[in-house]
């Protein structure tokens, strides 16, 4: 219950009232614009694979067709590796740390829309007291009641705070999707890299296995008086230096299975049964589309962070240029009080109180204006970073494509030089066994097929790779529609605002 406040105040509240809402429109500081960076027409590195003058037959090429990168991987047709990077995007804590941010985001959002609304306090108390000496009286005290206050924000200082923190749940989300494609990526290259370790494994054992052939046949012709023993021992010392290989290569296909296990968000060693057996790099496909440089502005979550960035620290001039201007509140209190707690029922023992009031910094020593020009050179700061980005962007893609295309040249190079050394191997052998060549021919031929081998391998792995890091590059392993994405992870449920488009900001205005 509470004493009614006279007619006339709360007509005046409501002019007051209205006249904040007139003035809505007025929203101080400059607003963001979306950048538009110059970008070039077409891919440089596009057309590197027809440079060569003989193209390798097998080669994949680059076409200017829009890509659909949202699962990249399922390209490869590697049911292994869609069923890794399917379960990291559910369980990597990496990614678990990037959903989190964005529930502090949108808690941070709330907080500060708060600031648009009246606040409303309830309290209430007790006290007795005593007065006079030992004749004095005691009495008691009972209060309770309500206080309001409501800032009106008729400059727009908190209307900018709320846009710089959608623009932060905006970057939120952003990291979240940029984590996602840094995650898949990573995966992908830490299984090709199991993927061609094991091969490199099993051509030290096939390799061994020959070298122990020929060290058998130069032991037999040794006994029988045809050779000499450094032909036995330069046989041996070759089998040995391919046996010390082999451990460092089983520790590396530990290793890849150990990071795929935390990539995972799992103990280490939970795929070792899963991923112990051997398998194929798996080949690319015959065509690979790019799209226009132009389409990395709105596909690469760090370029979009970088501009949601950019929008918040453009919002933020707004809030520290309505710090210029008078401040005007609204506050009112109503209670009762009496000395029974009986009294607290009766309107006759009601109080209120209710009124505007306005306050205006007059004197702060440039602080007021040193914060615009802060949040003017964070603005600047943003925007070029925001540039940055994008040119970062466009040299990662120029960089993949061109690896990608020379590399499939050096693998036609090595297909052909690991044929020719097998080859050569069986010649060496056929004449040293017939006694026409001496074993250094043999020993030659062999190293010579071991190098060429583990180079094709690499190879093989580096275009994978290459293939992987142009994904990367171009933004993919994300959907706006992604059903993994939190579509609302804060437990309050408040619906995310939408992400800001990028923008330049313009000359902000003091």
């Amino acid at each position: 219950m509470h004493a009614r406040p006279p007619r006339h105040l709360l007509r005046h509240a409501g002019l007051l009232a209205a006249a904040s809402l007139g003035v809505a429109a007025c929203t101080v500081g400059p607003d963001f614009k979306r950048p538009e960076p110059s970008m070039p027409a077409s891919w440089a590195g596009a057309g590197a694979a027809g440079d060569a003058a003989q193209p390798p037959s097998d080669a994949s090429r680059p076409i200017p067709t829009p890509p659909d990168l949202h699962r990249w991987w399922t390209t490869f047709n590697d049911a292994t590796l869609t069923s890794l990077i399917d379960r990291a995007s559910l369980a990597n804590l990496d990614l678990r740390q990037a959903v989190i941010r964005i529930r502090e985001a949108r808690a941070a959002r709330t907080i500060t829309a708060s600031g648009l609304w009246p606040s409303l306090d309830a309290s209430a108390g007790f006290s007795r007291s005593r007065s006079g000496g030992g004749g004095g009286r005691t009495a008691n005290s009972f209060r309770a009641g309500f206080d309001s206050a409501w800032e009106l924000d008729l400059f727009g200082g908190v209307r900018r705070g709320v846009e710089a923190a959608d623009a932060g749940v905006a970057g939120a989300v952003e990291d979240r999707r940029d984590v996602l494609v840094t995650l898949s990526a990573e995966v992908a290259t830490t299984y090709f890299d199991l993927r061609a370790t094991q091969e490199a494994l099993s051509i030290a054992h096939r390799n061994l296995a020959l070298q122990q052939q020929s060290l058998e046949i130069t032991r037999q012709r040794q006994e029988g008086g045809y050779v000499s023993k450094l032909d036995l021992v330069s046989a041996e010392a070759q089998v040995a230096s391919t046996t010390s290989q082999i451990p460092a290569i089983e520790s590396s296909v530990r290793q890849s299975i150990y990071a795929l296990g935390v990539l995972l968000g799992q103990q280490p060693a939970s795929l070792l049964e899963e991923l112990a057996a051997a398998a194929p790099l798996p080949p690319v496909p015959p065509e690979i589309p790019v799209g226009l440089p132009s389409d990395l502005l709105r596909r690469r979550p760090d370029i979009r962070r970088t501009e949601a960035d950019l929008h918040a620290a453009t919002a933020k001039i707004g809030v520290a240029t309505a710090d210029l201007y008078p401040h005007f509140s609204l506050s009112g209190s109503a209670g009762l009080s009496g000395p029974k707690i009986s009294a607290l029922g009766t309107i006759s023992n009601g109080s209120w109180s209710f009124g505007p009031s306005a306050s205006w910094s007059i004197f702060n020593a440039g602080r007021i204006r040193a914060n615009i020009d802060l949040q003017e050179a964070v603005t600047d700061e943003r925007f070029a970073a925001y540039q940055s980005t994008v040119l970062v962007a466009l040299q990662e893609v120029e960089n993949s494509l061109i690896a990608y295309s020379k590399e499939q040249e050096r693998r036609a190079a090595l297909t052909s030089a690991v044929g020719s050394n097998r080859e050569s191997v069986d010649l060496a052998t056929q004449l040293y066994t017939a006694g026409r060549k001496d074993f250094l021919n043999v020993l030659s031929a062999q190293q010579s097929l071991l190098n060429s081998e583990n180079a094709l391998v690499q190879s093989n792995q580096l275009i994978v790779t290459d293939l992987v890091a142009l994904y990367k590059a171009l933004g993919g392993g994300w959907d706006e529609s992604d059903e993994h994405a939190p579509a609302d992870p804060s437990p309050s449920g408040a619906p995310a605002p939408a992400p800001p488009g990028p923008a330049a900001p313009a000359p902000a205005a003091h």
